[in-house]
């Protein structure tokens, strides 16, 4: 067995499987967010901001969650919650919002109005 590093860090192994899902999911939210500027107090000049990549995080942030969604129990209602948050604020960045459905993860959401 190898040796664990110090702090709190447990092996993978013992994980339960929607702890990793949910991880991943905060992630995923997190990281666009911030390529949406939320995390900056003028999202419209965040240096940050790029609508691309928040685009790519939203869409696999949609398919994880629908994809697990059965199994995320009590984590499911905040995750699709924060999922659609960021649906809507990624249609109000847009300069050209896209057509209902084809937003960012919607092929797996439904549309976002």
């Amino acid at each position: 067995m190898t040796e664990q590093p110090e702090g709190d860090v447990r092996e993978l192994a013992e994980i339960p499987a929607v702890e990793v899902i949910s991880r991943a999911a905060v992630m995923l939210m997190s990281s666009a967010a911030e390529k949406l500027g939320l995390g900056d107090d003028d999202p419209e000049n965040s240096p940050r901001r790029d609508m691309d990549e928040a685009r790519r995080l939203i869409t696999a942030l949609a398919g994880l969650i629908t994809a697990s969604v059965e199994y995320l129990g009590p984590h499911a209602g905040p995750l699709r919650e924060g999922l659609q948050s960021l649906q809507k604020a990624f249609r109000e960045s847009s300069a050209i919002p896209d057509a209902p459905g084809a937003g960012p993860g919607e092929k797996y959401t439904g549309p976002v109005y």
